[in-house]
Formats: C-alpha cells, structure tokens, sequence
C-alpha cells in the first residue's frame, strides 16, 4: 500500500485527504475492481455522482475493501434535474441508499444551472441534510463567484469544497483566489486534463526529469503545492499507486510557476462554462 494522503481541514471542521480518486466513469464489476483496487491503494477519498451512474459500483467496493468505513471519505454530487428543496432532499437520500451508506462525507451541487435559477434552493435543502447528520460536509462543482456569494448570502452558510475543473492549461487562478478568500477549499476535477494532459510540456518534462517522477506525478504535485486537492481517475493498480505517490518530493516555486504558466484563455476542456452549461 502507498503511503496515506495527508488531511485538509475544511471551514466547517471536518478534513478532507490531500488527494482522491476520481470514479467516473468505472461501472460495473470493473468499476467495482477498479475502485477497490484504489481503496487497498491508499485512497480514503472517492469522488462519485448522481449522474456518474456508478454510486452503486462505489459502495459495493467500500464493502469489499477491508478499510473501516469512517476512515473513507466519500463524496456524491446532486444533478441538475433535482434542483430545488424537495427534489434534493430526495436525490441526496437515493444517492445514500444506492451507496448503501448511512451518510456521505461530502455532496456538491453539480452544476448551478444558472438558467434554471433554482441553486440557492438546493444549497438550502443541502444544509438541511448536513443538520440532519445525511452529510456531513456539504460544497459546490463549477460555482462561479457570483453563485458562491449568492448562496452564502441566502443561508449564511459557505460551502466547504468548490471542485472545479482544473490542470495546467486552464489553472483557474481567480477562482483559486476567491475560494480562498471565502475560505472554500479548492478541488480539481480532470486535474491531469485527461487526453490533452501536458506531459510532453517543459515545465512538466524538466521538472520530472529534475525529480526522477513522471509527468503525471509533477502534475498532481503541482496541484498539491497550490493547495487543490485533484482527483484523479485510473482503473490501473500501478498507475493508481503512482498517482497518490506524490509527497514525497516538493517542486520548486518556480517549477510550480512555469507550469501555471502553460494556461490558456481557451483551456477547458469542453464548453464547461458554470454561466452556461446545463447538466440534467
């Protein structure tokens, strides 16, 4: 087993593991392979969804991984088409159910789905869930400035996680900022950036070579050093093992700054943007 993740604190006193693994899309028993191959990996954080249709596969690897349930942290997200109080409380409890757990660790809203304009009533319904012990952390996916500011104005609660989509070419440092500020912690989604990932990039390439690692492992260091928490996905045992493996050497401020660098105004990865995407 690879050595743990070190823990995060979150706003609201709870920790969250330096890095996770992302489930989407492992299905089936592969995906039930996949996921508790991580597990016995070192992973404590699994990142799962509604829509992912695998919450199902991720609780039956929770079961069949010989880690106790508290020292897991596992995280859902709501989807688009249950925005609003009801439907909330009704998708965090299927999510549970289809997990086959008393609670989750974390749940996000997905996506705000600005034109449905119904966010500030699901972040309701989510703080609801976390008074009733269904979560114990509650956050946010793709939230803008404008989304977080309105939701914590309307509940005066601020959500512990913001996961954003985040790798070298698109490093989102304004938002890093504004999640700080708010005190939100950062989480990377496709934080590798899937087929486009830098590898072959200078920055990443010297910095590997300078560190005897692989382009995968600056990447997630980078993320680490910025203080995202990525969460990468590999159905590889190996490649899980080398993917948690990355506190064991620190990049330079400047390596860290040269691959920053690499962003670009045309960065995401498909047309992701929180104003205008909509997820069902």
């Amino acid at each position: 087993m690879t050595e743990l993740a070190p823990t995060l604190p979150l706003n609201d006193g709870n920790r969250i593991p330096a890095i996770g693994f992302g489930t989407y899309p492992l299905r089936g028993q592969e995906g039930v392979d996949a996921i508790t191959s991580a597990i016995e990996v070192g992973y404590r954080s699994l990142d799962t969804a509604f829509n992912y249709e695998n919450e199902g596969a991720v609780g039956e690897a929770v079961r069949r991984a010989a880690v106790p349930r508290d020292e897991l942290f596992i995280t859902s997200k709501l989807p688009g088409r249950y925005h609003g109080r009801d439907l909330t409380a009704q998708a965090v409890r299927e999510s549970l159910w289809r997990l086959g757990l008393e609670h989750l660790d974390l749940y996000l809203i997905h996506w705000p789905n600005p034109s449905v304009d119904r966010f500030a009533e699901a972040w309701d319904a989510l703080v609801t869930a976390q008074q009733e012990g269904l979560v114990r952390s509650i956050g946010v996916s793709n939230f803008t400035e404008e989304h977080l500011r309105r939701i914590i104005a309307a509940t005066d609660v601020t959500p512990a996680v913001n996961q954003i989509e985040m790798h070298p070419y698109f490093p989102q440092t304004g938002m890093r900022a504004v999640n700080a500020e708010l005190g939100i912690q950062t989480e990377a989604w496709s934080p590798l950036g899937k087929g486009s990932a830098p590898y072959e990039e200078e920055p990443v390439a010297t910095a590997a070579a300078a560190h005897g690692v692989t382009p995968a492992q600056v990447i997630l260091r980078w993320h680490v050093q910025l203080g995202s928490v990525p969460i990468p996905k590999s159905a590889t045992p190996s490649r899980q093992a080398e993917n948690l493996d990355v506190f064991g050497f620190e990049l330079t401020d400047a390596e860290v700054a040269a691959i920053t660098a690499l962003g670009r105004p045309d960065g995401r990865l498909f047309g992701g943007d929180p104003d205008v995407h909509e997820e069902q």
